[in-house]
């Protein structure tokens, strides 16, 4: 006796897979909507309580202040400053020009230009050589000048004047 294979009976000329195919693509659906349910149901819940106006106050409060326009008071003349190095004698020409936001604190410090001239002489003159050759060695020196003016402003006029320090020519010799 011979078997017969028996064949699956499939409804109206459907290839076997089919159905599986059909059911992951109605899972994945659900998946999605599920998804995306949840997601705006909790971006309606967080926002709902929220008023205009209080969302333009949050607005501009996150804003970014506007700045003033910079005010530049360019320190004449450059400093010149002599370095002993292996028994050579090395200068440093450097002219600096202060940045600030307010002419007014800007004209209240230049009435302190002695101090202010004083400071920067010491810090150039206390410099190695050797470290003001490289780039990051100036940047240190720019950063150091902008810290020891900001202190000294910060006790000629009680504000922070001087935002940056700026070198407009730099020549080692």
């Amino acid at each position: 006796m011979a078997k017969k294979e028996q064949t699956p009976s499939l409804p109206d000329g459907q290839a076997p897979g089919k159905g599986k195919l059909k059911l992951i693509i109605i899972i994945a659906l659900a998946f999605l909507l599920a998804v995306g349910a949840s997601v705006g149901g909790t971006w309606f819940f967080l926002h709902k309580n929220a008023k205009p106006e209080e969302a333009e106050a949050k607005a501009a409060e996150h804003a970014e202040p506007t700045k003033k326009q910079a005010v530049y008071e360019i320190l004449a003349p450059s400093f010149v400053v002599n370095f002993n190095q292996n028994g050579r004698q090395r200068y440093l020409q450097v002219a600096v020009a202060l940045m600030g936001r307010d002419q007014a604190q800007m004209d209240a410090l230049r009435e302190q230009m002695p101090l202010v001239r004083n400071q920067l002489v010491m810090l150039f003159s206390s410099q190695n050589f050797d470290t003001l050759v490289t780039p990051v060695g100036k940047e240190m020196l720019r950063q150091q000048a902008t810290s020891s003016l900001q202190e000294l402003a910060k006790k000629a006029t009680g504000q922070l004047t001087v935002e940056q320090v700026l070198f407009t020519n730099f020549v080692l010799q």
